[in-house]
């Protein structure tokens, strides 16, 4: 968002200093207005992501791929449950609000219809991200039992190795 706000202000100013006056010498407010919706769409459309969720992303991103150790796992496991337990309170809320909507749309008027379509949308959304949370972390917490099967075998590989060297040398 702190690369945004000037952005804003350049779109703002732009957009309103534009063609205020046309070959005639008339104002040409439909051009304006239609360069500002475009404008402010395109504003919103790149600022869906906050910086701290981008570069957030980008490190678990970079944990699962360089995930070598059941521990490493078991982390990632955590990770996804507790952003799938956050997601839920986040679910339960909109869901909470949606029913408010639905019973009292009454009291906001024209933008009750808005507001119950955008709860719903905000709805869906921390629903499918809470399955694909609990998802990946099932996924990590298979991964982590299987890696500590192989770690497992492989230390009693070694021990019996060691002791079939120590009973074949006697």
């Amino acid at each position: 968002m702190i690369y945004s706000t000037p952005l804003f202000f350049v779109i703002f100013s732009v957009s309103f200093g534009i063609n205020r006056i046309d070959f005639k010498g008339k104002r040409n407010m439909k051009t304006r207005r239609i360069f500002a919706i475009l404008s402010f769409s395109l504003l919103a459309a790149c600022a869906q992501m906050s910086p701290h969720e981008a570069v957030q992303n980008t490190n678990i991103r970079r944990a699962a791929q360089n995930a070598r150790t059941p521990s490493d796992h078991d982390a990632l496991s955590n990770y996804f449950e507790n952003a799938a337990k956050e997601m839920q309170t986040k679910a339960d809320e909109q869901k909470k609000l949606l029913e408010h909507y639905e019973e009292k749309g009454y009291l906001y008027g024209r933008q009750a219809q808005d507001l119950k379509s955008h709860t719903a949308a905000l709805l869906h959304k921390y629903e499918a991200n809470v399955d694909e949370n609990i998802r990946a972390a099932a996924t990590h917490r298979q991964m982590a039992l299987e890696q500590a099967k192989r770690e497992y075998a492989i230390r009693e590989g070694q021990i019996v190795n060691a002791e079939s060297r120590a009973h074949s040398s006697k």
